[in-house]
């Protein structure tokens, strides 16, 4: 038994789900009780079933998995922060910490203790002479008050080459630490001295709260750059950092939305407001990495791009729709790229949208301004391809034939890019109605064929988990038909990583959306889709030896016997990828079907109390109407065949 069925078979799903608040009351063999992760009184619509140790939300979250995904989701933890803690909860031992891993780890610890001494010593610093015209600027050019300041332990590098050095060296670090903190640059004469000197210092700390490093902002009018961060160190990726999300995550996670901005400052006076749920990247553009660490604290992916006026204008806009990235983990001058941004929309299943903020001013002037303001700019946040649609009118004669040639050749690929044909034809209407021009003309021409490309848009019912229909067995939680379904499909992907991208094209030509984690209801097959994922959006490795390298050790075992049970496959590709889109199909398919059985209990219920049943019918008709996209996905299938 592995270690996660092993965590599995010894905590029982009711009681884990009980002792988070939700109360629960038996029926036949489901419990059900209101979803803790919405706010819904009215229609209990959280199904648990003690058999699978499974949950699933038929409400407002439509989510649902097995205890480590319950934890994930309440606690906003990733797979391995939930398996440390279920681990010790069911009493399981962990396999131990190479003497590598632990001494890797161990620095990392110290590393971060130092910064957390640095921090404090800059903090300090501020309150001296030499920072007084750092802490005026914060007061009275920011708006910041002594509370915010001390909140986020913002300091002042003094105007030396070696003060941090001296100060630390005295107490017993050493120049090597003080280079893996990133706070000393070398020459090349192998002379080192303080990396940050009379600068606005402010720490960056991870999603924990554990100290990464520094952003620095020049008080030297003339100085350059004007912001600068600590360099690349251990536990300092800026590709996978935010700012302030370690203090944003709760408002994240109970407003359902992130607003993401670009600068510290526009994080600080946000906060200091009331506005909590703002964090920024590290100076760099927006990549994946940011937006999935986003995803675990927003059930509904909800998140608003608050980009200073200067970036996200028109200008970058023009510049950004023919700048598609070609490496998730590349940087890119442009803050705005409305391609790229649709593609990580489509891939990561969010709902992304951008604010226009007034001319001139960055978010926190707009806060000071008008805290009101700053909340009705947020409310009107509009759609990307909107967004872009708009910006390119400006300033221009919406009656000029040329002109609108010009906008619809831009905007039609980014129309082009939606996975969802409903998304296509609103923006297609809408950008006619803007151009006053036929809908027709827009269709047919080559910026508005099918869109090309893996990443897309749930636009469909997410349908994780499933309902009980086997008994336990031996005392081992039953494994429902979906878990094999996954298992098979997954097996399918870990031989072959790259044919994900021609299955989730097989999907979109049968009006399916793409694989996507929705499709994994159990947390340990969900980590291993997530490797194979990534293979793919890295170019370091083979993607063979990308997924061989990054897997959990917990679910190696799982992975070795997915790889084993897919052995006798065919290894002709188009033979592969028709098994893995059955697969898919039948996966789906069952999915539905339990939630549908489901469904019907609670709506059976509900007449049975007099309550409203009209949430529960409208998911069963898109539940009904998805089922026929199957059935006729299977008979074109069958038809290619012959």
């Amino acid at each position: 038994m592995s270690t996660v069925d092993e965590i599995k078979d010894r905590i029982n799903i009711v009681d884990l789900v009980s002792e988070s608040g939700v109360q629960l009351r038996r029926s036949g063999r489901t419990q059900t009780g209101f979803c803790p992760f919405h706010d819904n009184t009215r229609t209990p619509a959280f199904a648990v079933w003690e058999e699978t140790g499974t949950w699933k939300c038929f409400g407002e979250c439509n989510d649902g998995g097995d205890i480590f995904k319950f934890v994930m989701k309440k606690e906003g933890w990733d797979f391995k922060e939930a398996l440390r803690y279920l681990a010790d909860k069911a009493g399981v031992e962990l396999k131990q910490y190479t003497p590598q891993q632990k001494d890797e780890r161990d620095a990392n610890e110290n590393l971060r203790t130092l910064l957390e001494e640095i921090a404090l010593f800059y903090h300090q610093q501020l309150k001296t002479p030499a920072g007084k015209k750092t802490l005026d600027y914060l007061r009275e050019k920011r708006g910041l008050s002594d509370e915010t300041i001390e909140a986020f332990m913002l300091g002042y590098s003094p105007n030396s080459w070696d003060t941090v050095m001296k100060h630390f060296t005295e107490r017993g670090h050493t120049a090597q630490d003080l280079m893996d903190a990133g706070m000393l640059s070398e020459n090349d004469s192998g002379r080192r001295y303080d990396k940050f000197r009379d600068r606005l210092m402010i720490p960056i700390r991870d999603a924990r709260g554990r100290m990464a490093g520094f952003g620095a902002r020049t008080m030297d009018p003339d100085g350059v750059p004007k912001y600068l961060n600590s360099p690349q160190t251990a536990i300092f990726d800026k590709g996978h950092l935010l700012y302030g999300l370690d203090r944003a995550k709760k408002a994240i996670r109970t407003l359902d939305q992130a607003v993401i901005v670009e600068g510290y400052l526009d994080v600080i006076s946000p906060h200091q407001a009331g506005f909590e749920n703002v964090v920024a990247p590290m100076g760099t553009a927006l990549g994946e990495g940011q937006l999935r660490l986003i995803k675990r604290y927003t059930p509904g992916n909800h998140i608003v791009l608050a980009l200073d006026p200067d970036a996200a204008g028109q200008k970058a806009i023009l510049r950004g729709l023919d700048a598609a990235r070609q490496s998730f983990d590349r940087e890119t001058e442009l803050k705005f790229d409305a391609r790229g941004y649709l593609r990580y929309e489509a891939r990561l299943q969010a709902d992304l949208r951008v604010a226009n903020l007034p001319d001139g001013l960055d978010p926190d002037q707009v806060v000071l301004r008008n805290p009101d303001e700053w909340k009705e700019i947020i409310a009107n946040a509009k759609p990307i391809v909107t967004h872009v649609m708009e910006s390119l009118a400006i300033g221009h004669d919406l009656n000029d034939a040329k002109v609108k040639t010009d906008i619809a050749s831009q905007v039609l690929p980014l129309i082009a890019d939606l996975p969802d044909p409903i998304e296509r034809e609103t923006f297609r209407q809408q950008l006619a109605r803007m151009l006053k021009v036929d809908e027709r003309a827009l269709i047919g021409g080559k910026a508005s064929g099918k869109r090309v490309g893996r990443g897309q848009r749930n636009s469909h019912q997410k349908n994780v988990q499933k309902s009980a229909s086997q008994p336990k067995v031996g005392g081992v939680a039953a494994v429902h038909p979906s878990k094999k379904i996954e298992e098979y499909c997954l097996g399918i992907l870990m031989r072959q990583p790259d044919l994900l991208y021609k299955l989730d094209r097989a999907l979109q030509e049968f009006s399916l959306h793409a694989l996507g984690d929705e499709d994994f209801g159990y947390t340990e097959n969900l980590t291993l889709f997530e490797v194979v994922k990534n293979s793919l959006i890295q170019d370091k490795l083979d993607a063979h030896v990308f997924v061989a390298e990054n897997l959990p050790e917990t679910l190696e075992s799982l992975a070795q016997r997915l790889l084993t049970e897919t052995e006798g496959i065919s290894t002709v590709e188009s033979k592969l990828l028709e098994e893995a889109l059955r697969g898919v199909i039948k996966l789906r398919r069952t999915v539905l079907n339990d939630s549908l059985n489901q469904l019907q209990y609670f709506q059976k219920e509900a007449q049975e109390k007099g309550d409203s049943v009209s949430s529960y019918q409208e998911t069963v008709m898109k539940h009904m109407r998805m089922l026929r996209t199957l059935d006729e996905a299977q008979r074109l299938m069958k038809l290619r065949r012959v």
